[in-house]
């Protein structure tokens, strides 16, 4: 019997699968980074969306969604910082990206992370 981080993961990678080219390869290089960066986090859906926990049981920390561009976002689960500078209070929180090279799998990594740290 599959465990309940068995069956997450296979409705995340069930999901990824069917999405249209070229979101679905985007998704699933951008889910291969989150899992690389963090390998302890647990994928599952939440809310629709591909997401990321500390455990099966815990809320996301960091969604992954696919609508008109895909977009990577951290949950009011994490402790949120101020940007400074120019941004003042504001707090990032959300990323949207089109395509994926090195230099944004090196961002991704350093937010999921923060994310957990």
């Amino acid at each position: 019997m599959a465990s309940k981080d068995e069956k997450n993961l296979a409705q995340v990678t069930d999901k990824i699968a069917k999405m249209d080219e070229p979101q679905r390869s985007l998704v699933q290089r951008v889910h291969e980074v989150i899992m690389t960066a963090v390998p302890s986090l647990k994928p599952r859906i939440w809310y629709g969306m591909t997401a990321y926990a500390q455990s099966a049981s815990t809320p996301a920390l960091v969604t992954l969604r696919n609508d008109e561009r895909v977009n990577l976002a951290l949950t009011e689960k994490v402790e949120l910082r101020p940007a400074g500078g120019s941004d003042g209070s504001l707090m990032p929180a959300a990323w949207y990206f089109e395509s994926i090279d090195e230099a944004t799998e090196q961002r991704i990594a350093q937010i999921v992370r923060a994310a957990v740290s």
